[in-house]
């Protein structure tokens, strides 16, 4: 897996992982399943520098790498 996201694309994944996985502590039944589904995805993501999603797209938020294809 090639890196495709900048430090700043990762911190607010990041932050945001935490804030879902807040919410989904928060919340009850399947809205708690869906919240800590996106809490890890995003946090993965931001651990690993990569989203498939970016690569699909042939995006990048990195600097000077340009698109992905």
């Amino acid at each position: 897996m090639q890196k495709n996201m900048s430090t700043t694309d990762r911190v607010i994944r990041g932050i945001l992982a935490v804030a879902l996985a807040v919410g989904a502590g928060a919340a009850d039944g399947w809205l708690a399943v869906v919240l800590w589904v996106l809490a890890v995805i995003m946090a993965f993501t931001a651990g690993a520098g990569f989203c498939p999603i970016y690569r699909i797209f042939g995006m990048s938020t990195l600097k000077g790498s340009g698109p992905q294809r």
